[in-house]
């Protein structure tokens, strides 16, 4: 017995030895890395989904990154997100040798994609095939389900003071698209443009998707009273703003509440 449990300990620490040692740069990252089957060493701030990523070291936040923390957990792999980290930091850790992959999905196959790209660092690949599987699963059910409704012209609103919204090319505008709504800046040649009051006024939009809770809908009622009275939608922030794997289900909530019928 004594020797098996022996056997059984230098097997466990091999195997934490292999695993490769990555950090996630961005929360989005963080839940890519775990949906792939990877347990990082370290995260960024708000990297609080899947819980056990509350356990995790932060070295890394919106005013830019640890360098050092970093390099003193010598990974072998850095997640990072081309939207929201300081290329120069990050070309400080690829000058040291570190292994730099950039993420940044803007459609619901470059999210299936990178889970699969993340496959040659996991312990657990096929943990990261299942998630991509998964997710383009879910999308082609809800194209099914509500390709043929009529479309409902939508503002999707970020913030309010100032007003910012999403353009076509994005992963919000395909999310939309997917739930047979219409982005009414979809036109817009900035990603995430800054819109006033007047311009949405303009568009008659006939609901507006938000990210927050109950108590986001009535801010949003109230902001538009009385010139714009139409349903407010609003869809968990993470799963919206995210770009993960719960996007879609971020999806399945729009769809639901913008063709109740």
């Amino acid at each position: 017995m004594a020797r098996f449990l022996v056997a059984l300990l230098l097997l466990t620490c091999f195997s934490a030895a292999a695993a490769p040692r990555v950090i996630t740069l961005a929360p989005a990252l963080t839940e890519l890395a775990f949906a792939a089957g990877i347990r990082p060493v370290a995260v960024s701030a708000y990297s609080d989904y899947p819980p056990e990523a509350n356990q995790l070291e932060q070295v890394a936040n919106w005013q830019g990154i640890n360098v050092e923390r970093i390099l003193a957990f010598k990974p072998d792999l850095v997640l990072a997100w081309r939207e929201g980290n300081p290329q120069r930091q990050v070309d400080q850790l690829s000058a040291f040798g570190i292994k730099i992959v950039w993420i940044n999905p803007v459609t619901i196959k470059e999210v299936a994609d990178s889970l699969r790209q993340l496959k040659a660092w996991s312990p657990a690949p096929e943990k990261a095939d299942r998630a991509a599987d998964a997710l383009l699963n879910q999308q082609a059910a809800l194209y099914q389900h509500y390709a043929s409704l009529p479309k409902k012209k939508v503002f999707l609103q970020f913030g309010q003071r100032p007003l910012f919204t999403a353009s076509g090319n994005t992963l919000q505008n395909e999310i939309l698209q997917l739930c047979a709504g219409e982005n009414i800046f979809a036109d817009s040649r900035v990603a995430w443009p800054q819109v006033s009051r007047e311009q949405v006024l303009m568009r008659r939009p006939q609901v507006v998707v938000t990210g927050g809770d109950k108590k986001r809908i009535a801010e949003v009622e109230a902001f538009w009273r009385p010139q714009l009275a139409v349903p407010v939608i609003a869809v968990n922030e993470d799963w919206f703003s995210r770009p993960g794997p719960r996007i879609m289900q971020a999806a399945q909530q729009i769809c639901r509440q913008l063709h109740p019928e």
